[in-house]
C-alpha cells in the first residue's frame, strides 16, 4: 500500500490533501481505511487507539487518560488483530489497561491501515478486522525527526528519531516521552473525582490531582541490503509506563514494562515462479503491576495496598510467506506459528489476608496455521481473490487455579477460514467490491480459565469472574458490499456489512455475584460512509458516518457494547503552507443496551474541534483546541465491564488545547 508523505516533508508542488484524496481513491480497497502520520501529528491523540477513532467504523474503549482499546464495527478484544510490521502482541493486564496498540509509540509508525472484516488469511484470528501499523524506514543519508507537543494538563508528547541509510547498511534510533496530569471534564472536575465520599474506591487526596501517566519508549532498527532484491531487518523496542491512572477500575497501573524483538528477511524476484519470499521471527514480553495504592481503600494497610495484581505475558512466533506466479495470477501462501503465555496473580487483604489467587493460571496457547490466497484478473475490469486457511490451536493451564482448571486444564481447537472477494471497475475512478468471508478465533486464556472471587467494599460490589473451558471457537460468516469513487478532487467510500456469528463469546451475568462467558449466536450489521472534496480556493470538505447494529439471537435482545451512530463533518483551508480546520463530532444516543449486564443508555453529543498550522521548509507548527465549547459528555464504551470494574463512567475531556512543533531533515 502506498503511503502518504508525513506532514512537514518537502512537498511544494502538490497539495498534501489532494495527494491523500488520490491515494485513498486509487490505492485502497473499499474495505480498507488508512491513517497517515500527517493526520496523527495534527491531533492531540496520545496513542494509536485514540488516533484511529477518526476512521469510519472504528471506536475506542478507554478507562483513563491513555491506553485506548480499538473497536472495529463493534468487534473488540481478541476479535480483532493488532500488528506492527507483522508482529503479534497481547497485553498483560486482565482488565486491558494495556491493549496491544498501547505498546507502540507514534514516532515508530509511518502509516496505519485498518482492514474491516474476516479477510486477512495470513494470520489467525481477526474475525472482525485487522489494524496493521507500518514502522518508519531510514532514507538515504542522514535524517532526523524531532517533535514536541505540549498542552492542557501539563501534557508533553516528545520524540526524536535519527537515521542513516547507506548502500548496504542502514539504521534508526528513536526515543519518545509522554506525560500528563489528570484531565478535567466539561463540568470542571478532575476525571478522578467521580466517586462519592463514601466510596473506598475514590482517590486519596494527594493522588486525585497527580500524574495521569508517565511513559518512556526507546527503539532501534538495523537493516542490511545484500542485493537489489533482498533485505534483512532486526529491531528492538523498550517501553516503560509508570503511574498510569485508570479511574474506571478499582486499581491503577504502577509499572508496565515491554520488550519487543522483531526480525525479518525478504527476497524478491527469486525465480520466474517465486516472486517473493519473506521470513519473520518475533518475541515480546510484558510485565504489568497494578494496585489500589492511590485509593482510599489502601489507607492504613500494612502492605500499602489492599489489592494488587502482578501479571506478565510473552508471545513468540515465526512466519514463512511467499508469493508465487501461477498462471495469470498470484498465489500468496505461507505457514506460521505463535505461542502466547499469560499469567496473572491477584492478592487482596479482604480475601484470606493476601492469599494469592491465580486468576489467569499460567495459560499457554499455541497456534499453527497454513494459508493460500489466489488473485487473478478476469479481464481488464474484474479481479477475483479467493483463499482458505486452516489452524490447529491448543490451550493448557496450570492446575493451581482451583475452580476452573481441575475440570479441564487443556483443550484444543480446529478452525477453517476462507473468503471470496470480487472487485469490479466499470470505469476509471469507480470501483465496486463484494466479499464473502468466514473468520474464526479461539477463546482467549481469560475467557477459558480466569477465576477471581467477588469484591465487596462500601460503594462497590464487583462480581466474581469465572472462565468457561467448554467454550467453542467463534465463527463469523460475513457479507461485505462496497463502492468507491474518486477523481483528482473528490473521493467517496461507502461500505455495508452483515455478520452471522456462531458461538460468539458473550460476557454475561451468571448470578448476582458471578460473571462468566458463554457461546451464543449473534447478528451484527452496519455501514460506513466517508468522503473528501476539494473546493475552490484551497478549501476542503470532509465527512463520515458509521453505524453498527448487534443482536443476541439467543435472547432476542441487543448485543452488549455496540457503539451508537456517529459521524464527523469538517471544513479545511490548506494552501500547502498554512491550514485551518474546523470539525464537528456527532454521536447519537445509544438506547440499545444489554439489560443483563445492567447497561444504561448514554446520551448523544456534539463537540467542536478547531486546529491550524503552518509549515516552512523542514519546520511544521500546528495547534488546536478540542471540545471548544467545553461540553460534558460520555463515550458509550467508557465503562466496559472487565475484572476490577468500579461501575463508574468516566467522562470525556473538557476543553483542551495543544501545540506541536516538528522539525524534519
Amino acid at each position: 500500500m502506498t503511503g502518504v508523505p508525513a506532514f512537514g516533508s518537502d512537498n511544494t508542488d502538490n497539495n498534501l490533501i489532494l495527494d491523500e484524496i488520490v491515494v485513498r481513491g486509487e490505492k485502497e480497497s473499499p474495505r480498507e481505511e488508512s491513517l497517515t502520520i500527517r493526520e496523527v501529528r495534527e491531533s492531540p491523540a496520545r496513542d494509536i487507539g485514540e488516533a484511529l477513532k477518526t476512521v469510519e467504523g472504528v471506536s475506542i474503549v478507554h478507562k483513563g487518560a491513555i491506553a485506548n482499546d480499538v473497536v472495529i464495527r463493534g468487534f473488540q478484544k481478541d476479535n480483532i488483530n493488532v500488528f506492527l510490521d507483522g508482529e503479534r502482541i497481547h497485553g498483560a493486564c486482565p482488565s486491558r489497561m494495556d491493549p496491544p496498540a498501547f505498546h507502540y509509540d507514534f514516532a515508530e509508525v509511518e502509516q496505519i491501515k485498518v482492514i474491516k472484516g474476516p479477510y486477512d488469511l495470513a494470520n489467525p484470528g481477526g474475525l472482525g478486522g485487522v489494524v496493521e501499523a507500518r514502522s518508519k524506514k531510514p532514507k538515504k543519508g542522514f535524517g532526523a525527526d524531532v517533535s514536541v507537543t505540549g498542552g492542557s494538563y501539563d501534557s508533553v508528547n516528545a520524540s526524536a528519531v535519527g537515521s542513516y541509510g547507506g548502500e548496504k547498511f542502514d539504521g534508526l534510533l528513536g526515543y519518545a516521552y509522554k506525560f500528563s496530569r489528570v484531565p478535567t471534564s466539561g463540568d470542571g472536575k478532575l476525571i478522578t473525582d467521580i466517586y462519592p465520599a463514601t466510596s473506598k474506591n475514590r482517590y486519596r487526596d494527594n493522588d486525585k490531582d497527580s500524574t495521569a501517566y508517565s511513559i518512556n519508549s526507546a527503539w532501534t532498527r538495523l537493516g542490511f541490503t545484500p542485493s537489489e532484491n533482498s533485505r534483512m531487518e532486526v529491531g528492538y523496542s523498550l517501553q516503560e509506563a509508570l503511574h498510569v491512572l485508570y479511574p474506571f477500575l478499582l486499581m491503577d497501573g504502577t509499572d508496565d514494562t515491554t520488550n519487543r524483538v522483531n526480525w525479518s528477511y525478504t527476497a524478491a524476484k527469486v525465480s520466474p515462479l517465486l516472486k517473493e519470499i519473506r521470513l519473520q521471527g518475533y518475541w515480546n514480553h510484558i510485565t504489568h503491576l497494578m494496585s489500589d495504592k492511590y485509593r482510599v481503600s489502601s489507607l492504613d494497610i500494612p502492605h500499602g495496598y489492599s489489592m494488587q495484581t502482578n501479571a506478565d505475558t510473552m508471545v513468540y512466533g515465526a512466519k514463512i510467506n511467499g508469493t508465487l506466479a501461477v498462471g495469470s495470477g498470484d498465489l500468496k501462501t505461507g505457514i506460521d506459528y505463535y505461542n502466547r503465555n499469560w499469567n496473572a496473580t491477584n492478592v487482596r487483604k479482604m480475601y484470606m489476608n493476601y492469599l494469592p489467587v491465580r486468576m489467569i493460571p499460567d495459560v499457554s496457547i499455541g497456534n499453527l496455521g497454513l494459508f493460500g490466497e489466489y488473485t487473478i484478473p478476469l479481464g481488464e475490469t474484474v479481479k477475483l481473490t479467493a483463499g482458505v486457511r486452516g489452524d490447529l490451536a491448543w490451550a493448557e493451564a496450570d492446575s493451581s487455579n482451583s475452580y476452573v482448571t481441575p475440570q479441564n486444564n487443556s483443550t484444543d481447537f480446529k478452525t477453517v477460514n476462507a473468503n471470496v472477494q470480487l472487485t469490479y471497475t466499470p470505469l476509471k475512478g469507480l470501483e465496486t467490491y463484494v466479499g464473502f468471508g468466514r473468520g474464526s478465533r479461539t477463546p482467549d486464556p481469560q475467557e477459558l480459565y480466569i477465576d477471581l472471587p467477588a469484591i465487596v467494599m462500601p460503594g462497590v460490589v464487583n462480581p466474581g469472574q469465572r472462565g468457561n473451558t467448554d467454550l467453542k471457537a467463534t465463527v463469523n460468516h460475513q457479507f461485505d458490499l462496497g463502492l468507491k469513487y474518486n477523481t483528482e478532487t473528490f473521493f467517496i467510500n461507502g461500505s455495508f456489512f452483515y455478520s452471522d456469528l456462531s458461538d460468539y463469546v458473550n460476557y454475561y451475568q451468571a448470578s448476582p455475584t458471578l460473571k462468566s462467558y458463554r457461546n451464543i449466536d449473534a447478528t451484527m450489521w452496519g455501514y460506513e460512509v466517508g468522503s473528501q472534496v476539494a473546493l475552490p480556493r484551497d478549501f476542503f470538505l470532509k465527512g463520515s458516518l458509521s453505524y453498527t447494529w448487534g443482536d443476541n439471537d439467543d435472547t432476542h435482545a441487543p448485543l452488549s457494547e455496540i457503539p451508537p451512530l456517529r459521524g464527523t463533518v469538517g471544513v479545511r483551508y490548506d494552501d500547502n503552507l498554512y491550514f485551518v480546520e474546523v470539525a464537528e463530532n456527532l454521536s447519537s444516543r445509544q438506547e440499545r443496551v444489554d439489560r443483563n449486564l445492567q447497561e444504561q443508555s448514554t446520551a448523544g453529543y456534539a463537540t467542536t474541534d478547531i486546529k491550524g498550522g503552518f509549515r516552512f521548509k523542514a519546520l511544521s507548527v500546528f495547534a488546536g483546541v478540542n471540545n471548544l465549547l467545553d461540553k460534558q459528555y460520555y463515550n458509550y464504551l467508557s465503562y466496559l465491564r472487565d475484572p476490577f470494574a468500579s461501575g463508574a463512567k468516566v467522562p470525556e475531556n473538557g476543553r483542551n488545547y495543544y501545540i506541536t512543533a516538528q522539525y524534519t531533515f
